[in-house]
């Protein structure tokens, strides 16, 4: 878990602190707990993946036919996390977008006129 900590700790920095400095807009803290509670939600997940899979590769060397029939479900189940892990990142993305938006709009209403500037993708 102390991975996920760190990784929450770089999105707090980059979005957090850099969005301060961008016209004063910040993420708040609902938000922050929310991306936190997914990240270890994903970490999770893909804990329980590598125990899945060291045990796939197990049964898969040992070539003994009950073992090699219980990789049917072990596999399963590992697609199934994956898919877990896309929803959730899927939703992370989502939240994330609509929180910019969100923080993106009250700073274009600032009481200064000194909204926030938005940067457009070139293509």
């Amino acid at each position: 878990m102390v991975g996920c900590e760190r990784r929450f700790s770089r999105l707090e920095l980059r979005f957090g602190a850099s969005m301060e400095g961008n016209g004063g807009a910040q993420l708040d803290g609902k938000v922050l707990q929310t991306f936190q509670k997914s990240f270890v939600q994903v970490q999770s997940i893909l804990d329980q993946n590598r125990v899945l899979i060291n045990e796939i590769n197990q049964n898969h060397e040992s070539k003994i036919p009950d073992n090699l029939s219980q990789n049917v479900g072990l596999i399963r189940e590992l697609n199934n996390n994956i898919k877990k892990v896309v929803d959730l990142y899927s939703d992370l993305s989502s939240n994330f977008s609509k929180s910019i938006d969100v923080n993106s709009s009250e700073g274009d209403s600032r009481s200064d006129g000194k909204g926030l500037q938005k940067r457009t993708r070139p293509g």
